[in-house]
């Protein structure tokens, strides 16, 4: 532009050189001429963007991202701003406050994508990934729990969730109840080679499953999936699952901070807030799959249901129509409250239910079961009047009274003496069972 001023640039040259229109470089030279070289500066340098987020706010963002939001990405932390501070600001604008502030970020390095060797199933419901994760998800304020949890292969919609204390059968069994009441019956299940899924006794099969054409025995889990006609298969590396194993990242993230700001501190509470949180995350993370016509299949009955979904062990019935279990004795009972009689020897099998119930299965029906606690001789001696027997006092120092039975002639032996006792303690415990 002093080139234009002095003569030396035409304007059209000047439009050229600066990629301009010739009427905005007349302007340039008009403004210049007036007000010299300040002329060329934006006349908004210096002055504060009329959409710029106010300062509070920003200061409000740091102090959350440093308490309450601490470890959440800046994805996270802008959905859990416009849910509970009606603060609407877009992850950018997130990490631009924070990196402003120096507030470091663990999320703010994005891993290069890598390339996935295995696509999505093509419709919902054709493989579901089950697998737990032990994490300290109350951060201290209560105990250390595992997170059990399915996600559907096709659309990454988890599918169940469950907390307990440690991996165990029932917390699985607990996320497949959620599976199959919510969706219904996947066609196949994978899962990694855990003693809970696949027993390793492979070469110790019974009569029972020998005839039946089974290879190896199955896990009670193992089990409920093979009532259901689900097909296991098992994984042989971590990265095989990935998709549920990268779930756990993202939960153990996400989930911590959902129960850090809903101030849960016990295992009973964070389950129920599953629910919920299942919903949000499935309408923000769930990709529709390629087939929109799910493979679930329809469910058995809740009768049914309650029948497979539990822990079965068998026992064998006593003379008196009792099994033992738990180290206490049961009776079956009808739904007309009428005690069952068992044929000594036969299989009974007891049914653990998710709620700690029990039940039985004797001849293909349904029994409740009743504690058994069978009547002893001391029971029977009190029911007598029987006093209690006097300590014994050493030899020799008290002689027996003159009208002692061992007096008496002729004299009665001990076990005379006690045959009336012994005959009708005998009778009683007959009647009582």
């Amino acid at each position: 532009m002093e080139q234009v001023l002095s003569g030396k640039l035409t304007v059209r040259q000047a439009a050229q050189l600066l990629g301009l229109s010739e009427r905005q470089v007349k302007r340039l030279k008009g403004g210049m001429q007036k007000e010299g070289v300040a002329f060329l500066a934006h006349k908004n340098r210096g002055r504060k963007p009329s959409h710029a987020v106010p300062k509070s706010v920003c200061d409000k963002v740091i102090q959350l991202a440093q308490n309450e939001y601490r470890n959440a990405s800046c994805e996270h932390m802008a959905e859990l701003l416009a849910q509970y501070q009606d603060i609407v600001l877009s992850a950018r604008t997130v990490r631009r406050i924070l990196t402003k502030a120096g507030v470091h970020n663990p999320h703010s390095h994005k891993t290069a994508r890598r390339r996935r060797s295995r696509d999505r199933m093509p419709k919902e419901g054709l493989l579901v990934q089950c697998d737990a994760s032990p994490f300290d998800w109350l951060e201290g304020r209560g105990p250390k729990m595992s997170l059990h949890g399915a996600i559907d292969d096709a659309t990454g919609k988890i599918l169940g969730l469950y907390f307990r204390l440690q991996e165990d059968t029932m917390g699985y069994l607990h996320v497949l109840w959620q599976v199959l009441n919510n969706h219904g019956v996947p066609h196949s299940l994978y899962s990694d080679r855990h003693t809970i899924f696949f027993s390793p006794k492979t070469d110790k099969l019974s009569i029972e499953e020998e005839l039946a054409g089974k290879k190896v025995p199955l896990t009670q889990f193992g089990r409920a999936l093979d009532e259901l006609g689900i097909i296991h298969i098992p994984a042989r590396s971590p990265q095989a699952k990935g998709r549920v194993e990268r779930l756990w990242g993202t939960l153990q993230h996400r989930l911590v901070i959902e129960l850090r700001l809903a101030g849960i501190s016990t295992l009973e509470e964070a389950n129920a807030l599953l629910p919920e949180f299942i919903a949000r995350f499935n309408a923000r993370f769930a990709t529709e799959p390629a087939d929109p016509e799910p493979a679930f299949r329809p469910a058995p009955s809740p009768q049914e249901l309650m029948q497979i979904i539990c822990l079965k062990e068998e026992r064998k019935a006593s003379n008196g129509s009792t099994i033992s279990y738990g180290g206490r004795s049961y009776q079956l009972i009808d739904s007309r409250g009428i005690v069952a009689l068992l044929r000594p020897r036969s299989k009974v099998v007891v049914l653990t239910h998710l709620d700690g119930s029990l039940s039985a299965l004797y001849q293909d029906r349904l029994f409740a079961l009743k504690f058994f606690c069978p009547p002893s001789i001391a029971n029977t001696e009190q029911e007598l009047g029987q006093s209690k027997p006097q300590p014994k006092t050493p030899h020799g120092t008290k002689k027996p009274a003159p009208d002692h039975p061992w007096r008496r002639t002729p004299r009665l032996s001990a076990k005379r003496v006690l045959e009336p006792i012994d005959y009708y303690l005998l009778d009683k415990l007959k009647q009582q069972f």
